[in-house]
């Protein structure tokens, strides 16, 4: 059995849609014990790491999965806006900008310990306050790393570079190569 342990609709998704079964588990890990000091791409690997060891220890004969996504522009981390100001202003410093978005996994099963961050590019169109504020309201991205979704069609987003499922939250081609080549 393979145990995602996540909360994110998209990882499910993701998964789903590669054919993997799974189940879903989500871990009791508290982020504030993350060393702040860390650079975001080893705050996300710690993150995923735990999350992983956490179901780990509840189901050790098994599969687990976990993963945990960093947006970075201008090198800092742009984690999940608190509200729609926040989302706001998040958008607003992204307009017409190219950004890092990094996605740690780590993988415990059949034996073999696999972490791995992926990384892509995420571009964005110059927009307007207005466009920003209508993409928040229809939308509602305030569970997304960044404050948006690469899915979303939102007309915001230029163009990308990278895998496009990382820039969702889990890279599944990484893991089809690394984790589950067989499937």
């Amino acid at each position: 059995m393979l145990y995602l342990a996540s909360s994110s609709p998209r990882r499910r998704e993701i998964l789903s849609k590669a054919g993997i079964s799974f189940e879903v588990l989500v871990p009791n890990v508290d982020e504030r014990l993350l060393d702040p000091s860390l650079p975001p791409s080893a705050l996300a690997k710690e993150e995923a790491r735990l999350k992983c060891y956490a179901i780990h220890a509840l189901h050790s004969n098994d599969e687990v999965l976990a993963a945990d996504t960093v947006v970075i522009l201008e090198g800092k981390a742009l984690g999940k806006p608190k509200d729609e100001e926040d989302c706001l202003r998040m958008l607003m410093s992204q307009a017409g900008k190219r950004e890092v978005v990094l996605t740690a996994y780590h993988y415990l099963g059949k034996g073999k310990e696999i972490a791995r961050t992926v990384k892509s590019y995420v571009t964005f169109a110059p927009f307007s306050e207005e466009e920003a504020r209508a993409y928040i309201e229809r939308k509602k991205p305030l569970d997304k790393a960044g404050g948006y979704g690469i899915q979303d069609d939102s007309g915001l987003i230029a163009s990308f570079e990278g895998s496009f499922a990382n820039v969702m939250g889990l890279p599944i081609e990484d893991l089809r190569a690394h984790v589950f080549p067989e499937e």
